[in-house]
């Protein structure tokens, strides 16, 4: 296959911060209007009588080049004057009310993007039009679509008595990442709805040249997008121009729990655990340069091994990281 950088069309299967800087970075090499992220909303919520979609947002914050670098999500100097002014409401919060939740922070700034996703829903609006309104209003030039405009959302199993519940019973994705910490462990994670649901960008993923599962956790941020009917099987068929980039380097996530919640759902924190995860649906495996020992282990799995540099410390690697990926599958790279 010969890869135009200016009109092949690229689908990237992506979470929130590590798939948006591999997002900026293919900017750099790939034209972005031929570049479709497929978002997972299985972490999207509601707070405040306000919908919520955290890896679309981070998404089209980064690719604005809006995102606060140091945190990685939400946006630079933002303010949180809105969130300090709820305290003062905590006193006389009846027994068992919901309002007034102080553990999932909204910057002043943010709250306007989600003023204006809640709007437009009660307008009868769906996930991938609103989408579109708010990259458009962010100057953002790639395609963001939501994984499906139906709601799906990511459940956590506790596996053990702890703050956040007892054994057995189930948590919301943003309670256990954002109000615990990620600091309870977990025995399984369902996505409740995605059987039912209808996935998005199926024709984009069939009709694209390269299909990238970007550095996001294999079980939260890419396992909805997978769960969603027709996906996997639509991979499976697709194998030879998928290429994923491991999230895990030298055995630990860059970025969240990716590596502690393999290790408890049964899995190995390693590039060979998560080679394993992918080598139904993935032809290629890109993973870093400190995890370079285990590519002949990889490539037992039946899956093609790539060994470079895939910490995105800046966006020169980034853009680095993304050429590579590209060149994978065009068959540029040996």
């Amino acid at each position: 296959m010969v890869f135009n950088s200016e009109s092949s069309s690229v689908v990237v299967l992506a979470g929130g911060v590590g798939a948006a800087r591999f997002l900026r970075g293919l900017a750099l090499v790939h034209n972005p209007k031929a570049t479709t992220a497929l978002v997972n909303t299985g972490d999207d919520t509601v707070l405040h009588g306000l919908n919520i979609s955290p890896d679309i947002d981070t998404v089209i914050y980064t690719l604005s080049e809006a995102i606060d670098q140091v945190r990685g999500w939400g946006l630079s100097n933002e303010t949180w004057r809105a969130m300090e002014s709820l305290k003062k409401y905590v006193d006389v919060r009846p027994d068992g009310s919901s309002a007034a939740p102080e553990w999932f922070n909204l910057g002043d700034q943010d709250l306007a993007t989600h003023f204006y996703r809640t709007a437009r829903r009660s307008e009868g609006a769906d996930a991938s039009q609103i989408t579109t309104e708010i990259a458009r209003a962010w100057k953002v030039a790639q395609r963001v679509v939501p994984m499906t405009n139906d709601d799906v959302a990511t459940l956590v199993e506790l596996a053990h008595d702890c703050q956040a519940g007892k054994a057995g019973e189930q948590i919301s994705f943003q309670e256990y990442f954002v109000k615990y910490h990620h600091n309870v462990a977990v025995r399984a994670i369902y996505f409740k709805g995605a059987q039912t649901a209808k996935a998005n960008c199926l024709e984009e993923l069939k009709q694209a040249e390269v299909i990238v599962i970007a550095p996001s956790n294999p079980i939260v941020s890419i396992g909805p997008i997978r769960a969603l009917n027709g996906m996997d099987n639509l991979l499976i068929t697709n194998r030879d121009k998928v290429v994923a980039i491991s999230p895990i380097v030298g055995g630990l996530a860059l970025k969240g729990p990716a590596d502690r919640m393999l290790t408890e759902l049964g899995h190995e924190s390693s590039a060979l655990g998560v080679a394993r995860l992918y080598a139904a649906i993935a032809s290629t495996i890109i993973i870093d340069n400190v995890d370079a020992e285990l590519k002949d282990a990889i490539e037992r799995e039946g899956v093609r091994c790539i060994v470079t540099n895939t910490v995105m410390s800046d966006q020169k690697i980034a853009g680095e990281l993304a050429l590579t990926t590209l060149n994978s599958v065009s068959g540029k790279q040996k």
